[in-house]
């Protein structure tokens, strides 16, 4: 699995093939990252939970607050790429220390940035706030080669209204791909529950069916 800095800043944890060696709370702290962003995915909330909380204290062990923030950020990020959309507590008490940068992106999670804020934006998704329409916007979305970078674009056009047929489609079929229970479900119930609204209760079942299949539920 890929570090999942590139979701929104650079790779700032990565450890260098030449140089000084790389101290250990760089490379634990960017190793319990990716426990956690893959425990969050799968639906483990608990394992999540610890290993941020190991994660963001390896960090703040350093007294850097930009890399906390940006260890927040990554949080929120995989949290609107699964369609869950509550205040980014974790980010919002350091928002004061925030750089434009920062600010942009959490503004983008939140699904109320401006097209004129996409140059502050982790280049994946800069095409995707600039897109003219929701169809050029889903299609740019298509266009990330990282699923996770993928996802976080689908919810963060989802949470501005903007998540066409085609959106929701290529987020089911990423997070399917790749294995990740907890977004699959969400873009699922998503487009069961767009079928019921289109009067297509055939389509809306077969989905729910699909739903049990996830769940593990007979059906």
């Amino acid at each position: 699995m890929k570090p999942y800095f590139i979701l929104a800043f650079p790779v700032f944890l990565a450890a260098c093939s030449s140089g000084p060696p790389v101290p250990d709370w760089k490379m634990n702290a960017q190793s319990a990252l990716e426990r956690s962003t893959g425990a969050y995915m799968a639906g483990r909330d608990l394992v999540e939970q610890n290993e941020f909380a190991h994660a963001r204290d390896d960090i703040a062990a350093t007294g850097k607050v930009e890399l906390v923030i940006r260890a927040e950020l990554i949080r929120c990020a995989v949290r609107t790429a699964a369609l869950v959309f509550g205040d980014c507590t974790g980010f919002a008490a350091l928002r004061a220390d925030a750089a434009p940068a920062d600010i942009a992106y959490a503004d983008y999670l939140a699904g109320r940035a401006q097209p004129s804020d996409a140059a502050l934006l982790p280049e994946p998704q800069r095409a995707v706030l600039a897109a003219p329409s929701d169809s050029a916007a889903a299609a740019a979305v298509k266009g990330i080669a990282d699923p996770l970078s993928q996802l976080v674009a689908a919810g963060a056009l989802f949470k501005a209204n903007r998540a066409t047929p085609e959106l929701v489609a290529q987020a089911i079929a990423t997070s399917s791909d790749q294995g990740w229970r907890r977004p699959l479900l969400a873009w699922l119930n998503v487009q069961a529950l767009r079928a019921d609204k289109a009067g297509d209760p055939a389509e809306a079942d077969r989905i729910r069916r699909r739903i049990a299949l996830v769940e593990g539920q007979p059906r």
